[in-house]
């Protein structure tokens, strides 16, 4: 299954039979380009891929990061064009979703209509989200922000919400929150001298989930350590 939710056996047939086809994309190599037209949505099967936009300077701005069992590609319904450019941050692996043929076959399917309603609220909730993180929030606050929302996407797909490998360096961590590189370094340098996070490379750990809430300021729910992938 390229996009992990309930269906029926009959659904499942139907909808691997709208998978044209799987996309291999090599780290740090393009899946698709701002201003590329847009016809197909992708689904991530494995790996994880950054969205990023070029600012008037020039500079790279991080825009987004989608983990396996997430859809990219949204930006482009409405134009029919992609805002943002999406780069593999390792060696990843897509489904490509036609996206008139996802639309046709939803109609028919409401557990396929439900998922892609849920996945495109929460694109745009993410995004309301970061707009007022980035415009009131202090920078400690952000880093335990996106902490905690990445811990709870791992959660919502059956994985630990706890230990998970963090695939953006910190540069690109601080793009996307609007903080300088030496601000997450410090910060996550700070949250593991306090006990709240243990890193270890790429490798990260949450010690004290709660610590991060209280840091954060938001009652976010997560679930204990030690869940198990779907089978």
């Amino acid at each position: 299954m390229c996009l992990p939710v309930g269906f029926t056996s009959d659904e499942i047939d139907r909808f691997d039979a709208l998978v044209v086809h799987r996309i291999k994309v090599n780290k740090c190599k393009s899946l698709y380009r701002s201003g590329d037209s847009f016809n197909t949505l992708y689904a991530i099967r494995s790996g994880s891929l950054k969205t990023t936009v070029l600012t008037d300077a020039g500079h790279e701005q991080v825009t987004g990061y989608h983990i396996l069992g997430e859809l990219v590609g949204f930006d482009g319904i409405g134009n029919n064009r992609h805002g943002a450019g999406a780069i593999a941050l390792e060696d990843t692996e897509v489904c490509a979703l036609p996206f008139a043929k996802l639309e046709k076959l939803a109609q028919t399917m409401p557990a396929l209509q439900h998922t892609m309603n849920r996945m495109m609220s929460m694109e745009i909730r993410r995004d309301q989200d970061a707009m007022a993180m980035l415009g009131s929030m202090r920078a400690e606050g952000r880093i335990a922000v996106f902490l905690l929302d990445l811990a709870d996407r791992y959660r919502r797909r059956g994985y630990s919400s706890t230990e998970f490998v963090l695939r953006l360096t910190r540069k690109e961590i601080g793009s996307y929150l609007g903080l300088q590189l030496e601000t997450v370094s410090r910060l996550f340098s700070r949250f593991q001298g306090e006990g709240l996070v243990q890193v270890e490379g790429r490798a990260l750990k949450l010690l004290d989930p709660i610590g991060l809430k209280r840091i954060a300021g938001q009652l976010l729910s997560l679930p204990p350590a030690g869940l198990r992938p779907a089978t």
